[in-house]
């Protein structure tokens, strides 16, 4: 089992710090502010522990709020996450350090840059990679679905929540919904489903769509073409 977790950096540079800049003061109350509008996380959560994965990373970790869960329910898994924040990991690292039972390895890296062996030494692909409403912030998002396969087992899953169209709310409410997060670097992407439908007519992958709360978001699993 690993011990508590241990902040890594690959790099600096402007993009690093731009997101220090960003959560510098927000990660003091993300997680309190997060959970009434990040929809569908719990059950993304399900959705990764009922497959039992050996191994877990998530891209866009924040302050690991989904790996402490992840960490009392797959008790034998190892757990790592990424992001280009190094703010965010110390308040992640902090979190961890308080209880002895929750670990993982953290690292300081772009979505689209880092890889299993030269950021974590790790000598096999991850069994599960999980985009937790971070695809919706990373500017080069199709890499970071690119390179989540390159680290990604021949029968491991990618599983992805963010936000969707909103089609079953009112049309007031989705255009103040993205007015609001434009405000914290969130663009919505109607491509990003398209690009996984690409993937997927491709035979690249399997896809598998849930809804959450009426289309205001979604959850893809995606699995590799001929995985188990």
């Amino acid at each position: 089992m690993q011990g508590n977790s241990k902040i890594m950096k690959e790099s600096t540079g402007g993009a690093f710090e731009a997101m220090d800049r960003m959560y510098r003061l927000q990660r003091h109350c993300y997680d309190l502010t997060r959970k009434y509008y990040l929809l569908g996380r719990d059950r993304t959560l399900l959705e990764v522990t009922k497959r039992r994965p050996r191994s877990v990373v998530e891209i866009g970790c924040g302050t690991a709020r989904n790996l402490r869960i992840l960490a009392k329910h797959l008790p034998e898994a190892r757990l790592f996450g990424v992001d280009a924040s190094g703010v965010m990991l110390e308040k992640a690292e902090k979190k961890f350090k308080s209880s002895a039972k929750t670990r993982a390895r953290l690292a300081v890296a772009l979505a689209e840059d880092w890889d299993y062996q030269h950021t974590f030494k790790s000598e096999k692909p991850f069994d599960l990679c999980l985009f937790s409403y971070s695809l919706s912030m990373i500017p080069d998002w199709r890499k970071a679905i690119d390179n989540a396969f390159t680290n990604l087992d021949k029968n491991g899953a990618i599983i992805i929540v963010d936000f969707w169209d909103q089609a079953e709310l009112p049309k007031y409410f989705g255009k103040l919904l993205k007015w609001w997060l434009k405000k914290f670097g969130v663009e919505f992407r109607p491509e990003l489903l398209q690009y996984l439908e690409d993937l997927k007519n491709s035979d690249k992958c399997d896809l598998e769509l849930i809804s959450v709360f009426r289309r205001y978001a979604f959850i893809a699993i995606v699995k590799p073409r001929g995985s188990r």
